[in-house]
């Protein structure tokens, strides 16, 4: 057993309390030699001194939160582990193509990331899941874990907009940075979503390739443009001092000898589509252990508080006022 706020024990010495006070209630008596003895009396004081004690030591020791041991169980499932790498720029803050012909602007790009990505969450809950989110650097958001509630705020805070840098490189080496501490198991994937590229200095680049072959990840990218954006998929040539870093990145990405696709979205149809695609692909069994807090006695505590004064309350209801 542990106690999670063990200063509650500097208390302690309250419980001698009602011995050490006496009470002013009771009959005057010239002369104490014509009482007679009242063993009852003498016994009932001192158990309602006792359950009083009792009843702040039960007090005190809810306040410092006693937890039993707790204990690691297995757990069995389909799914992946899987880090999701968000970028979060200013230009994520911007529609996509939208009905321009219904003069109705489209869904912001973040805020179907966001909504997407969710009901992504909730369709795999034996997935292990990670959030990193990048600008100009790396923003940790949350390790590999299978607290949904932890997952859900780690993606709503790389949703919101930061700055207007995309450094791609610091966002996708946290990522894999995250599977350092986690037992491999099953799939394992990185899903980048970015709605542009940077370029990748020699250095990140061995990096990251060292990285994924090592721990055998596969990549996912998901590309959200805009109407003027210059497809990664495009037939297009270009001099080799012109080409957009979107397609540089595109081409290192297919370069690594790991599992890789790149999906383009332009709307949150298709970026729906790119990931029920991923969803399809990255389901497979998967071992992970989980922490089962131990049992919280605080409430049985306060209930043996609550029990012990009402039963205070019956002695005291009889005792006898006077003769």
């Amino acid at each position: 057993m542990i106690l999670l706020q063990p200063w509650a024990l500097l208390l302690l010495p309250l419980v001698a309390a009602p011995f050490v006070f006496k009470s002013h209630q009771g009959q005057l008596y010239s002369w104490l030699e014509i009482m007679p003895k009242d063993r009852v009396s003498e016994i009932a004081n001192l158990v309602v001194k006792a359950i009083t004690s009792l009843i702040l030591l039960s007090i005190i020791l809810a306040l410092a939160s006693p937890q039993g041991a707790s204990r690691k169980e297995q757990k069995v499932g389909k799914g992946a582990q899987t880090v999701l790498v968000i970028d979060r720029s200013v230009s994520m803050d911007h529609p996509f193509a939208g009905q321009t012909t219904s003069g109705r602007a489209a869904e912001i790009k973040s805020a179907a990331a966001r909504r997407l990505i969710t009901d992504f969450i909730d369709s795999r809950p034996d997935d292990m899941m990670g959030v990193v989110g990048f600008t100009n650097s790396a923003l940790y958001g949350m390790k590999i874990t299978t607290n949904r509630d932890a997952i859900h705020a780690a993606i709503n805070a790389a949703t919101g907009s930061a700055l207007n840098q995309t450094n791609i490189g610091a966002g996708i080496t946290e990522a894999v940075n995250l599977f350092d501490n986690i037992q491999s198991s099953g799939s394992r994937a990185v899903i980048l979503l970015s709605d542009g590229a940077g370029k990748l200095s020699p250095r990140v680049k061995l990096k990251i390739s060292q990285y994924f072959i090592g721990k055998k990840l596969n990549l996912y990218w998901i590309v959200l443009r805009e109407p003027d954006d210059i497809s990664i998929f495009t037939k297009e040539t270009y001099s080799e001092d012109k080409v957009p870093d979107s397609i540089v990145l595109d081409q290192y990405f297919k370069s690594l000898k790991i599992k890789y696709k790149a999906f383009e979205a332009d709307n949150p149809t298709a970026l729906q589509s790119a990931l029920q695609y991923i969803d399809s692909k990255e389901k497979n069994m998967i071992q992970y252990t989980v922490s089962i807090p131990g049992h919280d006695y605080s409430n049985n505590l306060i209930v043996l508080a609550l029990v012990l004064s009402l039963l205070i309350l019956v002695i005291k209801n009889l005792k006898v006022h006077s003769w």
